[in-house]
């Protein structure tokens, strides 16, 4: 396993002029230190969707993770389906990436994403481990409260 750096930042669809609200704070949550998004998801005025997002590299340019099978997660939530969402250095439009579902329920779990299960989204690119640069967890695609924390995030 390779712990991945994160420097978690909020994103939400008001910068499309959606006005999903919401926030991220670092807390312990349920005895662990960790990284929080909450907020209210809306679809008004073609909204939908709040992120935490992280570079993997400081610079912002692209981790190698070619010889790993998959992204690892700590979650712990409200028992709700968010999406890890993965962008690499293929990718030029802000809302393209990879995307994969998972549940994240109100107990500590540890979520494991092999990367042939994330989707496309809006490219036709294939994700190349070898070219990862951000990931992100998301609310996104219905109306409901977010609440969602992350503790730690590796590659396995």
């Amino acid at each position: 396993m390779q712990e991945l750096e994160t420097n978690w930042e909020f994103v939400a669809d008001a910068v499309m002029g959606g006005i999903s609200r919401g926030r991220i704070a670092n807390q312990v949550v349920d005895g662990r230190r960790a990284t929080r998004l909450t907020g209210m998801v809306s679809l008004e005025n073609n909204g939908g969707f709040i992120q935490m997002a992280s570079d993997l590299k400081r610079d912002g340019s692209g981790l190698d993770a070619s010889n790993w099978v998959g992204i690892e997660i700590d979650i712990c939530g409200n028992d709700e389906i968010y999406d890890l969402r993965i962008r690499t250095d293929n990718l030029d439009r802000p809302w393209q990436s990879f995307r994969a579902p998972f549940h994240a329920s109100a107990q500590w779990t540890t979520v494991r994403l092999p990367f042939p299960d994330f989707e496309p989204h809006k490219t036709d690119n294939v994700l190349d481990p070898a070219k990862l640069r951000r990931i992100g967890i998301v609310a996104v695609g219905r109306v409901f409260q977010a609440d969602v924390a992350v503790s730690d995030a590796r590659l396995f």
